[in-house]
């Protein structure tokens, strides 16, 4: 799927090795690890197939969803159809605790 970024932040952690926006080396690490599998997927229905990501759409935004990132992360992303093309737009990650 294509990819876009909403936060610059979030961008440079996926590219740059050294940069972690001021999260811990373990949220990093699995969002790098999420930023594969994203990219990897033909589309979101392998994300609901994997039951450890708890993927899920969220009810205050119809367009948005989240997946788990650890017990306490989850990484916030909006899918974008377009006629023939889906774009997940990473939004965020956020403390659910």
């Amino acid at each position: 799927m294509d990819v876009q970024f909403a936060d610059k932040d979030l961008e440079q952690i996926e590219s740059d090795a050294r940069a972690t926006g001021g999260y811990s080396v373990a949220i990093v690490k699995a969002f790098r690890k999420r930023m594969q599998m994203i990219r990897a997927a033909p589309d979101e229905r392998d994300f609901y197939e994997m039951k450890s990501l708890h993927f899920e759409r969220m009810r205050s935004t119809p367009n948005y969803h989240s997946m788990r990132l650890n017990s306490q992360f989850r990484l916030l992303i909006e899918i974008k159809t377009d006629s023939q093309t889906r774009t997940v737009v990473i939004v965020g990650i956020e403390d659910y605790h």
